[in-house]
């Protein structure tokens, strides 16, 4: 294992700012996101108009969004069934599980598919475990539950090795 595995394809701001014509610029035809502290903040599963927007525009442009979390399923079902949105719960990212389910159900080719998450850990270094692309995007809220707070214990340590390698990342305001 090495650190270029943590290393993100993307980095950007928010989900949010990933609009479907840069998102075609870059072949990329199927968006899978991770839920807590990408899509919505992890203590508030109501989501944000925002969300819905963003929902929205992508639904219009044909572009398939997944969320693939490592949440329970009945979590992951309230969180997104007023979205309308498919999932993939208990996903056991870092692993590549739940991505391979996501394609393999929808028949996804790995090329068009790009993983979208807060953790370097867990969702960007199963993404390039499954052979696809990655985004990096700020966490929504600083705070975290309590079994993420270990992850970014080690993330800081990836990102300080990263940086002093590749210089800082650096999130943009869209792809």
């Amino acid at each position: 294992m090495s650190i270029e595995d943590y290393r993100p394809t993307f980095a950007v701001e928010a989900v949010y700012d990933l609009r479907p014509d840069s998102l075609r610029k870059h072949n990329i035809r199927a968006v899978l996101v991770d839920l807590d502290n990408t899509l919505i903040a992890w203590n508030n599963p109501e989501g944000t108009p925002e969300l819905r927007e963003w929902l929205d525009e992508m639904t219009e442009a044909d572009i398939p969004v997944v969320v693939v979390s490592n949440n329970n399923h009945k979590r992951v079902q309230r969180a997104v069934e007023a979205f309308h949105v498919d999932f993939v719960s208990r996903a056991m990212k870092p692993f590549t599980r739940g991505i391979n389910i996501a394609i393999e159900r929808y028949g996804f080719d790995r090329e068009e598919v790009v993983m979208v998450g807060d953790q370097m850990m867990t969702d960007i270094r199963a993404a390039h475990r499954a052979g696809i692309r990655s985004i990096l995007v700020k966490p929504i809220v600083t705070s975290d539950a309590w079994n993420t707070q270990f992850n970014r214990w080690r993330e800081r340590r990836v990102k300080a090795k990263l940086t002093e390698k590749y210089g800082p990342l650096d999130y943009k305001k869209e792809l």
